[in-house]
Order: structure tokens, then C-alpha cells, then sequence
């Protein structure tokens, strides 16, 4: 099993960043190592001071795919879920400064909270979702999906072009704007429209 993550798929975000909206989808993989499930804590690395949550729609491939038309690209899912794609800030900018893969940023262990896959019937439209995430009570980020710059079946084409999609595999859509750094002693809430999916603490 393998995550899939995708970069800049929502505008306000690489602007916020200040990195040039992506002409095509831009992905990287993190291991099953990262994984958190079960409203399980993250424990804060000590490697990094800057560590930051990324919010984000999640779903898991159904079906064995490669080279996967669009048209086609929502026969390979049935089930999606939110995820937290957190970042060491500080060791991916020191990365990039320096032209270096930033796999440590994003990778670590304990990267990828996530909670338990809802079968599509239970939500609609994956195109046309609310969804936020709450520290410590107050929202800093949300979204529509419908905001996102490549909707859900041209991501699932686009990496299947290279990587052949397996039953179980995780696709992280992209994160919208007001992404920012937790602490110890922090709780992240993360909800689809009005259902809490993740509720978790910082230690």
C-alpha cells in the first residue's frame, strides 16, 4: 500500500506559499509508516520546530489501474475519508533552498493521520464537498472540493500514468489555504460537511 499526495490543488494555497500555480498535478509518496489512525496522538519529532498541519479530502483506490482515463477514473474509488498531511516546515525549506528531495519533511513517521474511510453513497458529489479543520476549537482551514484546480478523476489519471494504483492505496487531494505550525498540547478536529472525522491531540 502506498500514499499518493498531491501538491498546489488548491489556489489560495501555493499562493500562500508563494509557489506558482502547477500547470499539471504535482505528487510525492509517503510510507505506510506515516500513518495514524484511530484518533491516535502525534507525537511531535524532535527533528523539527515547525511542524504544521495540511487538512485534506482522502480516498482509497478500489481497483487495480494504470493509465486510467478521466472517464473512467471513478470506477477505481468508492470510499473517502480526511487526512492530515503534516510538514516539517523548517527542514523542507531548507531543502528546497538547497535543491534537495524534501522526502524528510513529509515522510516521517506519524505524518498522515487519518481517520476511517465513509463509503461514497454517505456524501454525493466528491466534487461539491465542505470540509474544515479546527484547532483547538477555532476553524483555520476550509474548502470546498469544488475549489480544487484538478478535480479528483484527473488526479487519478494523471498518477496512473506512472504509478500502477492498487487496491488500498491512498490518494491525498491537496490541502486548501490556512495551513500553520500545532504544539504540544494541541487538538486538531477535521470534519466533512457537519460529520467530525478526526479528533486527535498533540503530545
Amino acid at each position: 500500500m502506498k500514499i499518493i499526495a498531491i501538491g498546489r490543488n488548491y489556489i489560495d494555497h501555493a499562493k500562500e506559499l508563494n509557489n506558482p500555480v502547477p500547470k499539471e498535478p504535482i505528487f510525492f509518496l509517503k510510507p505506510d509508516t506515516t500513518i495514524i489512525r484511530n484518533n491516535h496522538p502525534f507525537f511531535y519529532p524532535d527533528f523539527s520546530n515547525d511542524i504544521q498541519y495540511e487538512v485534506e479530502i482522502i480516498l482509497k483506490i478500489s481497483k487495480v489501474g494504470k493509465n486510467i482515463s478521466p472517464r473512467f477514473a471513478h470506477r477505481y474509488f468508492d470510499e473517502i475519508g480526511i487526512g492530515i498531511d503534516f510538514t516539517a516546515r523548517d527542514l523542507q525549506n531548507k531543502c528546497k533552498e538547497k535543491g534537495l528531495p524534501w522526502e524528510m519533511a513529509k515522510a516521517f513517521d506519524g505524518a498522515a493521520p487519518m481517520s476511517k474511510f465513509v463509503h461514497l453513497n454517505n456524501w454525493g458529489d466528491i466534487q461539491n464537498l465542505n470540509f474544515r479543520l479546527e484547532l483547538n476549537g477555532e476553524t483555520v482551514q476550509q474548502a470546498n472540493t469544488s475549489q480544487m484546480i484538478f478535480p479528483v478523476d484527473q488526479l487519478i489519471a494523471h498518477v496512473s500514468k506512472f504509478l500502477t494504483l492498487k487496491i488500498g492505496d491512498i490518494l491525498f487531494t491537496g490541502t486548501p489555504a490556512g495551513i500553520g505550525p500545532v504544539k504540544i498540547g494541541d487538538r486538531l478536529t477535521a470534519f466533512i460537511e457537519d460529520r467530525k472525522m478526526l479528533d486527535f491531540l498533540i503530545k
